[in-house]
C-alpha cells in the first residue's frame, strides 16, 4: 500500500493520497481545489486516482471533489448522513457519486475503505478505516479521521452556529460530539490516527504539529478525547465549546460552496494574472471591485509605504488566506503585490483555495516603489510603551483589542474594545470613524493585518506593534 500526507501549511489542512501499488489505482481524501499537485503526485508514483473520499463539508477551504470527479472521470464517495441540510447537493443524481452511511465500505485495488459516522463537527461527517487486504490484513490499520479527531485535539463542535450562523445548535453539536468520541472506545489501539489538521487550523483550538499519532496515544493524553472518555457529557461539552477561536468570515461561505458545489476552474487551470508595470496601476486601481494585496512577510516595510487602500496578507506563515478570507468580498479583482514572481503561483493557489479567482494582475515591491507618491501611503504606528501617552494626549482616542475573546477576558487593557481580527469585517459598525483608534494584539502581527483593512475602510487607526505584555497602563484582569 501507499500512503502518503499531503500538507497545505498555510491552511494547516492534509489529504490522503491511498493507492494499491498492485493494481495502481488511489483515491485521495478531502482534497483541495488545485488537484493537479494530486495527479501529479500519482503519476510520480505509477498510481491513478480513480476514486474522491470526503469526510464532511469543509469550512475553511473548497474541495476538490468535484473538480476531479467531472473534469477527470473520478468516482466520488460522499456522506449520506446528517439529513436533508447536509448532502452534497451538487453530486445528487450523478452516476459518479456513491453515497455513504455508517458501515458502507468502498474499494480501492485491495484496499478497503469503510465508512465510520463521526457527527459533532458537523451532521454529516464521516471518517474512514482503512484496511490493507493486499496483505492479508483482517483489521484496519488506520482511521481517516477528517476533523473528528486531530493529534492531542478533536474537532470543534461550534462552527455551525459561530460560522454558518446556525443559531442555538453548538450545544447540541457538542453533544452529539460527546457520544462520538465515546463510540470510538470499540476502535483498536493500534489504530493510527491521520487527521485532516494540524497546528495552525482554526477548525481546533489545541491542535499538535506532530503529523499523526495513534489511537491508543490519544486516548491517553489527548485532553478532549481523554475527557469525552472519562468525564460527563455536560463537563465535556462545557470545555469544549470554552476558548474555540473566532473563525475567519469566510468560512460561511465555503460551507456554502462546498454543499452547492465549488466552481470548475477555467479550462481546469490556475488563474494567471498579468503582469502590471507602474505606469499601469493608476487605470488599474481606477477600476470597479479591484483590492491590493500586500504579501510582504515585513509589516515595517508596508507599513512605510504601501499602495493607498492595500491589505497586508503575508504570504508567509499562512497569514495571506486567513487576511484575505476575512477582509475581501468575492468576485473582487485582486492585484498582488511579491517579492518576486515565483511566488506568484503560491498566492494564486491560496487563494482560489477559498474561491478568491480574480487574481488578475502582480507587481514586485521593487516595481511599487516606482508609483507615483500620490498612490502611495504610509501607516503610523507606535511601541506598545508609547501607548500611554498617546491616549494622554488623545482621552477621546479607543483602544481596540484584536485578540481572541478568550485572550481578552484574560487579561486587557481598561475600557479596550474587543473584535477579533477575522471578524472586523462582519463587526465594521462597532469601530467609530469619528475617533483615533489604537490597534493591538499579542505580538502586533494580527494588529497590523486589521489596521490595513481598517485604514482602507476610512478609519483613522494606530498600529500598536509590539508585545501586549509591554503596555505599561492600567490592565484588568478576569481575576480584577
Amino acid at each position: 500500500m501507499f500512503l502518503r500526507q499531503i500538507t497545505d501549511s498555510s491552511l494547516a489542512q492534509n489529504a490522503y493520497l491511498i493507492g494499491c501499488q498492485r493494481t495502481g489505482e488511489a483515491v485521495i481524501v478531502d482534497p483541495e481545489r488545485d488537484v493537479d499537485r494530486y495527479l501529479k503526485l500519482a503519476a510520480e508514483n505509477d498510481l491513478r486516482i480513480t476514486a474522491v473520499a470526503e469526510t464532511h463539508i469543509h469550512a475553511d477551504y473548497l474541495s476538490g471533489a468535484r473538480e476531479l470527479m467531472e473534469r477527470h472521470g473520478v468516482k466520488a464517495y460522499l456522506s449520506a448522513e446528517g439529513g436533508p441540510e447536509w448532502q452534497f447537493e451538487w453530486a445528487q443524481g450523478s452516476p459518479q457519486a456513491q453515497f455513504l452511511r455508517d458501515g458502507d465500505s468502498f474499494h480501492v485495488g485491495n484496499i478497503e475503505l469503510t465508512a465510520v459516522l463521526s457527527a459533532g463537527h458537523t451532521p454529516e461527517h464521516l471518517s474512514y478505516l482503512v484496511t490493507d487486504h493486499g496483505h492479508g490484513a483482517t483489521e484496519p490499520m488506520a482511521l481517516l479521521s477528517g476533523d473528528f479527531i486531530f493529534v492531542g485535539d478533536v474537532g470543534r463542535p461550534d462552527l455551525l452556529e459561530t460560522a454558518a450562523g446556525q443559531t442555538g445548535v453548538m450545544e447540541a453539536s457538542a453533544r452529539t460530539l460527546y457520544a462520538s468520541l465515546r463510540s470510538t472506545e470499540r476502535l483498536p489501539e493500534h489504530l493510527q490516527i491521520l487527521p485532516a489538521h494540524g497546528a495552525g487550523s482554526a477548525c481546533g483550538k489545541a491542535l499538535g504539529a506532530v503529523p499523526s499519532s495513534v489511537l491508543g496515544y490519544e486516548r491517553r493524553f489527548n485532553p478532549a478525547l481523554n475527557e469525552a472518555l472519562t468525564e460527563s457529557e455536560d463537563e465535556f461539552v462545557k470545555d469544549i465549546l470554552t476558548g474555540q477561536p473566532e473563525p475567519p468570515l469566510y468560512f460561511a461561505r465555503m460551507k456554502r460552496d462546498n454543499r452547492a458545489g465549488p466552481a470548475l476552474l477555467p479550462e481546469g487551470r490556475l488563474p494567471q494574472p498579468r503582469h502590471l508595470t507602474a505606469m499601469e496601476v493608476p487605470a488599474y486601481l481606477a477600476e470597479s471591485r479591484v483590492v491590493v494585496l500586500d504579501l510582504r512577510a515585513d509589516r515595517t516595510s508596508f507599513l512605510q509605504r504601501h499602495i493607498q487602500g492595500a491589505l497586508l496578507a503575508p504570504l508567509a506563515g499562512g497569514k495571506l488566506p486567513i487576511a484575505a478570507g476575512s477582509y475581501v468580498e468575492e468576485g473582487v479583482r485582486i492585484l498582488l503585490i511579491v517579492q518576486n514572481a515565483a511566488e506568484v503561483e503560491e498566492a494564486v493557489r491560496q487563494l482560489i483555495r477559498i474561491g478568491l479567482d480574480q487574481v488578475t494582475a502582480w507587481m514586485t515591491v521593487a516595481e511599487m516603489e516606482e508609483i507615483r507618491d500620490g498612490l502611495m501611503t504610509a501607516q503610523p504606528y507606535i511601541t506598545p510603551e508609547q501607548l500611554q501617552g498617546a491616549l494622554a494626549a488623545d482621552p477621546d482616542a479607543l483602544v481596540l483589542d484584536v485578540r481572541g475573546a478568550d485572550e481578552y477576558a484574560e487579561r486587557h487593557v481598561q475600557g479596550a474594545r474587543n473584535i477579533a481580527y477575522t471578524r472586523l469585517a462582519a463587526r465594521l459598525s462597532e469601530v467609530p470613524g469619528d475617533r483615533r483608534i489604537y490597534v493591538h494584539c499579542g505580538s502586533g502581527l494580527r494588529a497590523s493585518l486589521a489596521v490595513a483593512f481598517l485604514a482602507s475602510q476610512g478609519r483613522d487607526v494606530v498600529l500598536v506593534d509590539g508585545a501586549f505584555a509591554k503596555i505599561s497602563i492600567e490592565i484588568k484582569t478576569t481575576s480584577a
